[in-house]
């Protein structure tokens, strides 16, 4: 069965349009990434690699791009799992 993380990330997969902060906090907090808080913007970066890192804005509503930059995120992480794993 599929974590919730992986859920929402194929879902936003399928579509890039009406997620919330709160949706990519989730995401992101699910791959193992952890989120701190700067002076304009935030930033989500991976425990485990941390050359893996998204800024993050503060309103609610995102602009498509930080959808496709995480999922893009997201599949590097994986690929880079992968390849820990081998």
């Amino acid at each position: 069965m599929p974590s919730k993380a992986e859920v929402l990330l194929e879902n936003m997969r399928r579509s890039t349009t009406n997620w919330k902060r709160r949706d990519l906090d989730n995401l992101y907090l699910g791959f193992g990434f952890s989120i701190k808080n700067g002076a304009k913007h935030d930033v989500a970066k991976h425990k485990v690699y941390p050359q893996l890192r998204a800024t993050l804005p503060r309103h609610s509503y995102l602009a498509k791009g930080y959808i496709t930059f995480a999922v893009k995120l997201i599949e590097q992480l994986q690929e880079l799992e992968r390849q820990g794993e081998e």
